[in-house]
């Protein structure tokens, strides 16, 4: 009887608390005050959107509030931590993983009609004998006459799940009759590796556009492809490449360096360490190797030109490149889209972060290159600005530094006439491509019977290919934009674009770098060593 009453009172006071802290969970009367909560920062916002949803005054779509909200939260972290929502994860899930599934063609709705402009090397419509210049008359019976669709819509209608049929109706200029395709859907390779051809009789030369899951494979492929051409050097160029996957980066250092050889290794918050070295698959470790990048040359891209520098293996040619030095990984939220969270930083072999300052905020991060512009970095090596602290010392005694970039061991400065800005808008937004499908549509038959070769070699655009560029740039932009100060390069755009829509993979690029300053350094550094 004593012990009863001895544990009474905190038997009665064990349930009290249990009391309240069950009913804090279950909610009862939504009290604005809970005494008790797993986290209190994830309830404060859950419990506003529940708010909002349930009682304002009007009606509100949340997913868009919930949309702002997580961007706020990433936009307060560092510049490359990002949410995806769910309408853009199925395009972002393609462009990493290196494919699509579709029918394999790009076009161009002309006079509103859906003309093909090329068709996708190896992709389903180019097996079936579809060809750039045939208009898309119907497909699946639903005609797509009448320009009525925006490309969105018309992508939606082509594509479809892997190895559904897609019946095409063709109209095909010199055909007496509409020609009918059975177009069977499929995987759609997004290429990495824009070019890859040799420079001279020992110099290769591959272009990787990015770093998604199918690079390494196309670069491996093109590599040995070299080799077998005599290449004994390679330029290896990775100008304009914002990165991707880090394991992707660092099988393709490992073809360049000896066995056991550090490539680069990421440390976390609590400072864990994952370092990666060289394995004993490298197929290009006793060739010479130059790297190309420029102020566009981001995370993947300088891990490999980092790793390369420090450990004294090639050359890096070019300008200093972007500077991210931050690792990210995506994390599904549940409802389809996802955030790619920043989780690491990585560090080159002689231990340099390139990671620059972001500590101005987002604005100030993003107009780095104007102010590498304005400061003349871009014209001038003796402009880049370096920091005595963050200098580090390879192996043979070289003197690196972090702190914002790679810095190149060759400086060549940026080309004002081929890199203009007129130039490189009028690529970006398409105008380019398009003119010269119209062209080429006035007079196809002309090139049927000329070789690659006998294009690259001979073809000239003439003063009246640019007049009539100016005219259509006229009705398309709304602007009197006149090619007098760089006529000759303009010739070179139009040129190099026609290669693509003829001869496709590889022609684009080999026709501009015959007017590319780096390159022309990078054939002296290589005549020079041999």
């Amino acid at each position: 009887m004593s012990k009863s009453k001895t544990y009474f009172p905190l038997i009665i006071g064990v349930a009290i608390a249990a009391g309240i802290f069950i009913g804090g969970k279950l909610n009862f009367g939504d009290s604005s005050d809970r005494l008790f909560t797993s986290n209190s920062k994830k309830d404060k916002l859950n419990r506003l959107i529940d708010y909002i949803d349930y009682e304002y005054v009007e009606d509100v779509n949340t997913d868009s509030i919930v949309d702002v909200t997580v961007n706020g939260i990433l936009g307060n972290l560092d510049p490359h931590s990002v949410y995806i929502p769910k309408e853009n994860m199925q395009k972002v899930a393609e462009n990493m993983k290196g494919n699509f599934v579709g029918i394999g063609i790009n076009f161009y709705t002309f006079k509103d009609t859906i003309t093909v402009i090329k068709t996708i090397e190896n992709g389903p419509s180019a097996r079936v004998g579809i060809v750039g210049g045939d208009r898309i008359i119907s497909a699946n019976g639903e005609s797509l006459l009448g320009g009525g669709y925006d490309n969105d819509t018309l992508i939606d209608k082509l594509k479809g799940e892997r190895y559904t049929q897609l019946l095409l109706e063709v109209f095909r200029k010199g055909e007496p009759k509409l020609l009918t395709f059975n177009v069977t859907r499929d995987e759609v390779s997004i290429k990495s590796v824009d070019a890859a051809y040799m420079l001279t009789d020992k110099l290769g030369y591959i272009k990787i556009n990015r770093f998604a899951e199918s690079t390494f494979t196309e670069f491996k492929k093109a590599l040995l492809n070299l080799k077998k051409q005599g290449a004994t050097s390679l330029a290896l160029d990775l100008r304009g490449n914002p990165g991707g996957f880090l394991e992707v980066a660092v099988n393709i250092v490992d073809e360049f360096l000896e066995d056991d050889k550090l490539i680069v290794y990421t440390k976390n918050k609590k400072g864990k360490e994952d370092r990666s070295y060289a394995t004993k698959r490298g197929d290009f470790e006793k060739g010479q190797v130059y790297v190309m990048i420029d102020e566009s040359s981001a995370s993947a891209s300088e891990i490999i030109a980092g790793a390369l520098q420090d450990n004294d293996k090639g050359t890096i040619v070019g300008r200093r490149s972007y500077g991210k030095g931050l690792v990210q990984r995506e994390m599904k939220l549940g409802d389809g889209s996802a955030v790619r969270l920043t989780v690491s930083k990585y560090y080159t072999p002689t231990g340099r972060s390139i990671q620059r300052s972001y500590d101005n905020g987002s604005r100030d991060y993003y107009d780095d290159y104007s102010d590498r512009l304005n400061s003349g970095e871009l014209l001038d090596e003796s402009k880049i600005e370096v920091a005595d602290s963050l200098k580090y010392t390879t192996p043979k005694g070289n003197i690196v530094y972090g702190g914002g970039g790679i810095i190149p061991d060759v400086f060549v400065p940026y080309d004002t006439k081929m890199l203009n800005e007129t130039l490189t808008f009028l690529e970006k937004r398409g105008l380019l491509n398009n003119f010269i499908f119209e062209e080429l549509e006035k007079e196809r038959n002309v090139y049927k019977n000329m070789s690659r070769q006998d294009f690259f070699n001979n073809f000239k655009i003439t003063d009246e290919v640019v007049k009539s560029f100016e005219d259509f740039l006229k009705i398309k932009t709304r602007s009197n934009i006149v090619f007098v100060a760089y006529k000759e390069e303009v010739k070179h755009y139009l040129k190099a674009t026609l290669a693509e829509q003829l001869y496709g993979f590889g022609a684009y690029f080999k026709i501009l770098n015959k007017h590319d300053i780096m390159i022309d350094k990078v054939i002296d550094l290589s005549n020079s060593a041999n």
